[in-house]
């Protein structure tokens, strides 16, 4: 471990070097490229040199305590040994999960695509109100929701229903929400108060932007349409739709919520960039996971996920067998309890297998 973390400090050093280089700071790519990899490791090295720090104390101390004879200072010596010895012991805890490797998407915005599934119109009914208990939860971080597409149902909810969350980690938070959510309920159309289960699937995908991947103008067909649904006199009259495919991976976006083609165009290219590159990012790890599955999931859309039992208020997330008997509070959005429990799975197995490589 010790060695790994020399690395780094010695890794941010050069990096010291390298932005106070000119030819580094004429060019934005890099500068870019380079203060976020310093940024990244800054608090993993700050922790290494307190660490170092605490340790050289450490020792001034033992060699004090082997040679103080007098009885008094000999145990304020020893009580100041103790504190540092358990000052090192948690820098040392803290040290090893800095040195988890990070999901370098979890400071982005988050893309998410919600879509009725199985159960018709409760699906759809459903699928709404995932889509309230996202907002309310991002509400709840200080994030902005950006809605992007959506078709909404005769019955209430969505078809489905595409949004962007903006906000500083919002990515670390959601995409644990990959996957299908089931519903167990009696619908308000239900007769004979029969409990029905319907399903909905939800995608997260981190915002990407031009420069992580890159999709060239030839590679894409644009084509335009007349909006169909609520949007006033520009219905079926201005060519204000976008439909967009990238031609090497197939991927398809269709776009109709602005008036203006332009901003049309703006958000498909959002997503389609953001598909793109999740399916690059799929194709790339599918060979891991074939090997070793994480701890959480797959993430896997047509993986089940979560059960949202309203009879009995429970939740359950069988990816971790977490059952949580709440159900009235978290589809109003208070989802920490869960996304904590989430979390600390992700990094109990990601430490696992690093002490493994070790």
């Amino acid at each position: 471990m010790f060695d790994r973390l020399q690395a780094v400090e010695d890794r941010y050093e050069r990096l010291n070097e390298l932005l106070s280089d000119p030819d580094i700071v004429n060019d934005s790519k890099k500068l870019r490229d380079y203060s976020k990899e310093q940024s990244d490791i800054q608090e993993t090295v700050d922790a290494y040199r307190e660490y170092k720090e605490v340790k050289a104390q450490l020792a001034d101390a033992r060699e004090m305590l082997d040679n103080e004879k007098d009885p008094d200072m000999h145990e304020m010596v020893k009580e100041e040994f103790n504190s540092l010895k358990e000052q090192q012991e948690e820098l040392e805890e803290r040290l090893r999960i800095l040195l988890i490797p990070k999901d370098p998407n979890d400071n982005k915005n988050v893309i998410m695509e919600i879509r009725g599934a199985a159960g018709g119109d409760e699906a759809n009914i459903f699928a709404g109100d995932l889509f309230r208990m996202y907002s309310r939860y991002a509400e709840t971080q200080n994030w902005k929701i950006d809605l992007m597409e959506a078709t909404p149902n005769a019955m209430g909810g969505f078809k489905e229903v595409i949004f962007m969350i903006n906000g500083q980690g919002a990515y670390s938070k959601f995409k644990y929400e990959n996957g299908a959510h089931r519903v167990q309920r009696v619908p308000a159309t239900e007769s004979q108060g029969r409990i029905h289960t319907s399903t909905a699937t939800v995608a997260c995908l981190p915002e990407v932007e031009e420069v992580d991947v890159e999709i060239h103008e030839k590679d894409i067909r644009v084509d335009t349409f007349a909006s169909s649904g609520a949007g006033g006199q520009s219905v079926n009259t201005t060519m204000s739709a976008v439909r967009m495919t990238h031609l090497p991976t197939g991927v398809v976006v269709s776009m109709q919520d602005e008036r203006s083609q332009i901003k049309n165009r703006e958000k498909a290219m959002k997503i389609l960039r953001a598909r793109v590159a999740d399916m690059y990012m799929r194709e790339a790890q599918s060979e891991i996971d074939a090997v070793r599955k994480s701890a959480v999931g797959t993430g896997d859309r047509s993986e089940r996920i979560r059960t949202y039992n309203y009879p009995q208020n429970r939740v359950t997330d069988h990816r971790i067998g977490l059952t949580i008997q709440k159900l009235d509070q978290i589809v109003e959005g208070k989802l920490d309890e869960i996304i904590e429990a989430l979390m600390l799975e992700e990094q109990a197995s990601k430490l696992e297998r690093l002490n493994d490589d070790a």
